[in-house]
This record gives C-alpha cells, structure tokens and sequence, in this order.
C-alpha cells in the first residue's frame, strides 16, 4: 500500500449551530482497502460522510484526498477530485432508465471512450442491470436499486467510494448479495469507506474499521482483532458470539 494515505480526517470537529456532533475525528484510508466505519443511531456516522463531501464544514480539524487538501472545496469539487458516495436509501432517479442514471454518474467526465468502457465493465460487474438498461429505476426491486446506485457511483470511476448504509431496508437474502457485491468491486481495485450499522457484516469484508459513539472514536483495529474484541462483541455482535463468529 502506499505510504500516503488516499483519504485521511484530521483531527476533524463539526458542530450544528452550538451543538458539537463530531468530536476530533481521525481516520485514515489506505489505496485498495475497504474500511468501514460502525457505531449506532446518531453517533455520527452521516455526519462523518456529509464533512468528507463537504455538505457538513469542520470547524477544526482538516480532510486530505491524495495529499490534498479538500475540506476548503465545494461539493461538485470534492466529487471531481474524486470522492463518490452511494447514499442511503439509494436514492437512484427513479423516472430515469438504467442507463440513464448510468450516464448521471458520469455526468463530470470528460473522457467519453473511457465511460463507455467503464459502463460495459459495471454492466458486467451487474448483470441484472443490463438485462433492465432501459426500465425505469422505479421498476427495479430494492436490492437491484442498491446495485444502481453503486453502479451509478462507480461510473465516476472515484478514488474512493463512500457508502452509506448500504444494507439499510434489505431482506438478509440481499444483505447477502450486496456485501458480496461491495467485495467484488474492491477487490477490483476500489477503495471504499463504509458507514454501517450490521458490524458483523461489515467486518467479515472489511480490512480495518473504527467505532463511533456519540461523536468520538472510540476504537480502530484490522476487522479480525475488532470481531474478536470482548466490548466489540457485547456492544455489537451480540454477546454470546464466538470470536469471529457472528449471530445471525
């Protein structure tokens, strides 16, 4: 891996109006790896994603992409030096075709052949997608929505992927799918940062991962020593989970 990471939070403080919801946050994300970031309901896991886009301002604290820094920058900026994200609840266009939510994603690239090697390459990373490129994104079922939208991302060909929540409204069936699909695409090269509330799940693809509680880190390790943690476990995985066995 290289020596500088791709993406790194420094010491990153964010506040609404009087009230600090992120607290001295540091996170560093290496090229190729899959990291994600775990903690409960209003710890600050959106939070952390919206500051990295620029849509949330740090008071203090400073966020680098490539060595640059980018916390200074608009949204549509940040997104050109590459940061992509797949929100939560998907968020596809719903009256636009497949393959027009396909060209939205590369709506900021200039290199036209590229995109459309890129858009064959997804295509066949999401073979459900191309059988339904001209449907409507409102007619495809839940779990082929979450494709799109990372698909849609993946089409800015983004140095690092952001995912929020990508397992939010799934049947464990599609929960399945889609982490193995999350794995595929990084094993393919994409680095990805991904908040999520299923800790077990997330671990089990993931290299690193760090716990957020009420705004502060509170532990980062590799995602076998965090599956193996006794406080990991009772907070997280359930209790009577053997190390590195997760209830389902």
């Amino acid at each position: 891996m290289d020596e500088q990471p791709i993406l790194e939070l420094d010491g990153i403080d964010v506040f609404y109006g009087a009230i600090q919801v992120l607290y001295g946050i540091r996170i560093t994300l290496n090229r190729g790896e899959l990291v994600c970031l775990l903690g409960g309901n209003a710890s600050g896991k959106s939070t952390t994603l919206k500051t990295i886009l620029g849509s949330c301002r740090p008071k203090s604290g400073k966020i680098f992409l490539n060595g640059e820094r980018i916390d200074t920058l608009p949204t549509k900026e940040i997104i050109r030096r590459g940061i992509a994200i797949v929100p939560e609840n998907r968020r596809i266009f719903p009256r636009m075709s497949v393959g027009e939510n396909l060209e939205m994603g590369a709506y900021l690239r200039k290199d036209r052949d590229r995109v459309r090697k890129d858009r064959q390459r997804i295509l066949e990373l999401f073979p459900r997608l191309a059988e339904r490129i001209e449907q409507p994104g409102a007619t495809l079922s839940g779990g082929e929505q979450q494709m799109l939208a990372m698909a849609r991302a993946l089409m800015s060909r983004p140095d690092v992927l952001l995912m929020d929540e990508p397992s939010m409204g799934l049947s464990p069936r599609l929960v399945d799918q889609q982490f193995d699909l999350i794995q595929a695409v990084n094993k393919q090269g994409t680095t990805i940062f991904m908040v999520e509330q299923n800790a077990g799940m997330a671990l089990s693809i993931a290299d690193r991962g760090y716990v957020l509680q009420t705004g502060s880190i509170v532990m980062a390790d590799t995602a076998a020593s965090l599956l193996c943690d006794p406080m990991m476990r009772e907070a997280y995985l359930g209790g009577d989970a053997a190390c590195g066995v997760v209830d389902p």
